[in-house]
């Protein structure tokens, strides 16, 4: 598993970095969160959450946990994400990435999950 998830694990983290600094700086983006309807606080909070579950992907490499509890979050953003994405009536080419991001990082959720020894105390309690 080890050669298939770190490569995934980086290549994620990379990808919510540039997702999260666009979020901050980029005028498409400001423009993209008021499309949803969203005010631009929404947008600061949202930029800051990726890089944040960026940052915690690379980390959950050396503390499992805290890539589980990262992922899990940047999976539940995702859906979020996806759900918005649908209200305001974007098609499913637009909304894919962020459904494909979203399976993608609840698989990674498990994967940091099993490794943190976490799931070992949820199987020997029952």
């Amino acid at each position: 598993m080890a050669s298939f998830f770190q490569p995934l694990v980086i290549l994620n983290a990379v990808f919510f970095l540039f997702y999260g600094l666009q979020c901050l700086v980029l005028k498409k983006m400001i423009s993209e969160f008021r499309r949803f309807g969203m005010p631009d606080s929404q947008r600061i909070i949202t930029g800051v959450l990726q890089l944040l579950g960026s940052a915690g992907l690379v980390i959950g490499l050396y503390l499992p946990l805290l890539g589980c509890l990262a992922s899990g979050g940047l999976a539940l953003m995702m859906l979020v994400a996806f759900g918005t994405r649908m209200k305001v009536g974007d098609g499913f080419i637009q909304s894919a990435p962020s459904l494909i991001f979203l399976v993608v990082n609840s698989w990674l959720s498990y994967s940091f999950f099993t490794l943190s020894g976490t799931a070992a105390g949820f199987t020997a309690g029952q």
